[in-house]
């Protein structure tokens, strides 16, 4: 079965992406990699050059390769070599959301590991001390939950959304 070829309006592609980027930028991640990340997401292959990127963004070489090197480093991208080129494709993936989650959830034990020491240093009758220790039981809470959430996730995907190709 063949998808269906729908013209779209690159202004309205525009918009949605600036518009995108914008929630992104908000929840924290920078403002070039949100863009980047806006666009891959809304190209309907799901990949695109450094080329393609810039000259739908209007952006330098430069601003490109920096912000696909930080949606790489968070895995909410990957790199993939065309054929018989030099050139590089960057291709973001329907589990991209899963991906960043649990890249999330191994920092996330580094900061539980931080908190744990901070705890002991600082003497859990301390202020301080109780106030890390909440901030520890927070991020155990989060960690415990996040497995089960994921396992439902998959479930629900697999019931009701169709088949993924990439």
């Amino acid at each position: 079965m063949t998808d269906k070829v729908v013209e779209r309006d690159p202004d309205e592609v525009s918009r949605f992406v600036e518009h995108f980027a914008a929630q992104l930028v908000e929840a924290g991640l920078p403002r070039m990699p949100a863009r980047v990340f806006a666009a891959l997401l809304a190209s309907d292959t799901g990949a695109l050059t450094s080329a393609e990127l810039g000259e739908q963004l209007r952006i330098s070489p430069a601003a490109v390769s920096g912000a696909v090197r930080y949606l790489a480093q968070v895995h909410m991208l990957s790199r993939e070599r065309e054929p018989g080129s030099r050139r590089e494709r960057y291709r973001v993936h329907s589990d991209q959301w899963y991906e960043a989650l649990t890249n999330r959830e191994a920092v996330i034990k580094r900061w539980e590991d931080a908190l744990r020491d901070g705890v002991a240093s600082l003497g859990a009758g301390t202020p301080a001390g109780r106030r890390l220790a909440e901030t520890l039981a927070f991020f155990e809470f989060i960690e415990n939950d996040v497995a089960g959430m994921m396992e439902r996730w998959r479930a629900y995907r697999e019931e009701n959304l169709p088949k993924r190709r990439n």
